[in-house]
């Protein structure tokens, strides 16, 4: 059985370590790569061709919101957030959904002191559950990530049939 290829980008090597930890313990993952900044994550997806990314909002160098615009226009692949920027609601997640990223994880209420342990499964399964959809993500055009800004707008019903 092939391994889900896993590449973590975070500026943090706390927190780079710690999702490192995590997913350490699955035998069915392999991390294959870690990066600092935006610039690492799009490098990574260019080269390693990871099944899933974990990648942070805040970096230097290249924030993550550029960082998975480029990686869904040259290499999608499932994405998932793990930031202190995103909670449900706030601005930065909707563009991340916006942008490609298949989820979220808020470190504020992840990773906070032992609050570490409580998103390990949760992380492990959304890992697995999206590494299953990455053939779905490369087969799609990058211009399929961008979503229209209303959806009803210019929709227009068929013409009811004349007596």
């Amino acid at each position: 059985m092939n391994k889900i290829k896993v590449v973590i980008v975070d500026d943090s090597a706390f927190m780079r370590k710690a999702i490192e930890s995590m997913l350490a313990k699955d035998t069915e993952i392999e991390i294959i790569g870690q990066g600092r900044n935006g610039l690492d994550a799009v490098e990574m997806a260019r080269n390693l061709k990871p099944d899933v990314m974990t990648l942070d909002i805040e970096m230097p160098r290249m924030d993550g919101l550029t960082a998975l615009e480029k990686i869904m226009s040259e290499n999608p692949l499932p994405v998932i957030m793990v930031s202190s920027l995103t909670t449900e609601g706030a601005e930065a997640t909707m563009k991340a959904l916006d942008l490609g990223a298949v989820d979220f994880i808020p470190k504020e209420k992840s990773f906070a002191s032992f609050g570490v342990m409580n998103i390990e499964d949760d992380l492990r399964n959304k890992i697995k559950q999206f590494a299953r959809r990455k053939n779905l993500m490369r087969r799609l055009r990058p211009s399929s990530f961008a979503r229209p800004a209303s959806t009803a707008a210019g929709v227009q019903s068929p013409a009811a049939p004349s007596a």
